[in-house]
């Protein structure tokens, strides 16, 4: 009996580690709680692009990876490139800023 509660031991650590190295991440992949910070992140730049007047929030698209923000898309000057970049920069979890937008 001991014997069985050892290997069924062994087999629910063994389990649990798989478990959590599965969700770990990787060079190329978020893990899942990065994966949900990263969405976090996103929603709030876009929220707060949405609520700077002087930007068009359709025109430009967010992606965040580990906290590193993409900013990609359409902007009519360069101010207002910067002005994205600077409101980015202005969320809590953002570590940098991508500037891959274009004037138009």
């Amino acid at each position: 009996m001991k014997r069985l509660v050892r290997y069924l031991s062994a087999f629910f650590i063994a389990i649990t580690a798989l478990s959590v190295a599965g969700c770990a991440s990787t060079a190329t992949q978020s893990g899942t709680g990065e994966y949900v910070d990263d969405s976090v992140i996103t929603t709030k730049v876009k929220t707060a692009i949405f609520n700077e007047p002087t930007l068009k929030v359709a025109e430009i698209s967010v992606e965040t990876y580990k906290g590193v923000v993409q900013l990609s898309g359409f902007v009519s000057s360069q101010a207002a490139a910067n002005k994205a970049v600077a409101v980015a920069h202005s969320v809590a979890g953002v570590k940098s800023v991508k500037n891959n937008m274009t004037i138009k």
